[in-house]
């Protein structure tokens, strides 16, 4: 609009220049005034090209010249522009609606209204009084059947002296054309992004949101279900959020069921080992009642007493087991010397060693074999295989304690010199509860959990233990082997 109404200003300057130059002479009092009939024709001849409107008002306010109005038949005629018809009714239509829509927010009450009377003198526009004192002036009104009416009016002068006032005036309807397009351009871009937005968000329904909502109804059905079934939706084959979310949440029902498994087993597993102690005390509890013989009650005494030892021993070994998970779960990893712990524990052996025991002979290498893990519990499994291997070694025996380097693990090996595993043995061993005994060892010295702890502990330091039968060139079997693998401590230690 500023535009709009500059280039006006530039117009009606230049018609007042005109004007001023060539259609002003000498009144009868020696006043300059305008020359009616030759400001008429110059005024029409200018405004013209330009496809605007031109007023001219004389001193006394009086309409003098008007470029819309044409000589007739006798009479003046009004000129006024069309506007352009579209071909379209539906085109009309929605313009209509976008104006009466825009009308409302871009021409508001505030804005006079522009109101042509039959007789226009200069008191109709405030901008034309102005002129008149000699000052420049605009205005914006609102047209009679909508849109806007700019217009601008400069003084007419000759040697500074005011003859009258140039009031050039046109429609809005160019700045409101260009609004048009503006606008309509902002709403295609507007309906294309909510187009685009739109089916993005089904899109994203469809690919995340349902399926979360899929993967978060089986978690709930998980938690409040009974019976062992697949509940969570396979996204497994999606490359993205989704599907290692579907993957890792079903591997994580896995591990949950494999654990209430192991629970089971495990409950089973210990009603199963206590019932076989508790049976024997309950029969040897009943018979010393009856029994006079003091030789026999002796004997049943002893029982009683043995079977009293197998079941602490069980029990200690079963709070050990059950509480092994937590700790390994809470417990903070630190820097183990495995050659230094190994070579204390060989030492301390061989002192405690009764005559005739087996001894333990160690092999390291000259480099550091650091690993991560917790040191007690790393203890516990070499402890375990040292006094395993001792109890099937012969007397005179050799315990043979060897540490490698592999790669990026380390690898400890505990050989005795003992019968060996028994064919097809060699995981059963590692079962809760399973006992392989030497022959002549008393029953229920050993509650066969030792090697399960052993696996588990070894497991949580993500390494492996594997066992084996050593043999000769003939296939005699020389012992067993148990064979533990670590990781060294990235860092060297």
């Amino acid at each position: 609009i500023e535009a709009e109404i500059e280039a006006l200003r530039v117009q009606a300057e230049m018609l007042a220049s005109a004007l001023g130059e060539t259609a002003v002479t000498l009144g009868p009092t020696q006043t300059e005034r305008l020359r009616v009939r030759r400001a008429q024709i110059l005024l029409r001849r200018l405004v013209e090209p330009m496809r605007s409107r031109a007023r001219l008002f004389n001193l006394d306010g009086e309409l003098i010249g008007d470029t819309s109005m044409v000589p007739g038949l006798g009479a003046l005629v009004s000129v006024e522009e069309l506007p352009a018809q579209d071909d379209s009714w539906l085109t009309r239509t929605i313009k209509s609606a976008y104006d009466f829509v825009a009308g409302l927010s871009l021409f508001p009450d505030s804005l006079p209204v522009y109101v042509e009377t039959p007789y226009q003198t200069a008191a109709d526009y405030g901008e034309v009084v102005s002129a008149l004192e000699g000052f420049s002036a605009s205005a914006v009104r609102t047209g009679p059947r909508g849109g806007m009416v700019l217009s601008v009016a400069v003084p007419v002068q000759r040697y500074k002296q005011v003859v009258g006032a140039v009031m050039v005036s046109m429609s809005g309807r160019g700045v409101e054309e260009s609004l048009r397009e503006v606008r309509i351009g902002i709403l295609q871009v507007f309906f294309v992004s909510f187009t685009v937005t739109v089916l993005l968000s089904l899109y994203l329904a469809s690919t995340i949101v349902r399926p979360v909502r899929h993967l978060a109804a089986a978690a709930k059905r998980v938690r409040y279900g009974f019976g062992r079934h697949r509940a969570i939706p396979d996204y497994s084959a999606r490359n993205d959020e989704i599907g290692d979310l579907s993957r890792d949440m079903g591997a994580m029902n896995e591990a949950l069921w494999n654990r209430l498994d192991a629970i089971e087993q495990f409950a089973a597993d210990v009603a199963h080992e206590i019932k076989n102690p508790l049976t024997s005390l309950r029969s040897a509890v009943e018979t010393v009642a009856r029994i006079d013989d003091p030789k026999r009650r002796a004997q049943l005494l002893d029982i009683l007493v043995a079977d009293v030892a197998r079941l602490d021993r069980l029990m200690s070994d079963i709070a050990d087991a059950s509480r092994l998970d937590a700790e390994l779960s809470r417990t903070q990893f630190e820097r183990v010397d495995l050659i230094d712990m190994l070579a204390g524990m060989a030492s301390h052996h061989n002192e405690r060693a009764a005559p005739g025991a087996p001894k333990v002979e160690t092999a390291f290498p000259s480099e550091r074999a650091t690993v991560l893990g917790m040191p007690g519990r790393l203890v516990q499994v070499f402890r375990n295989l040292i006094e395993n291997a001792a109890s099937f070694s012969p007397r005179g025996g050799t315990i043979r304690l060897a540490v490698a380097i592999a790669g990026d693990e380390v690898v400890v090996t505990v050989d005795d010199d003992g019968p060996g595993i028994p064919e097809g043995m060699e995981e059963k061993i590692f079962d809760r509860f399973y006992s392989e005994r030497p022959k002549g060892e008393t029953y229920g010295t050993h509650s066969g959990l030792g090697l399960s702890i052993s696996r588990q502990i070894v497991a949580t330091h993500n390494g492996a233990i594997r066992a084996h039968t050593r043999r000769d060139s003939a296939g005699n079997p020389l012992g067993a082997r148990f064979a533990v693998s670590l990781p060294i401590d990235p860092s060297g230690g």
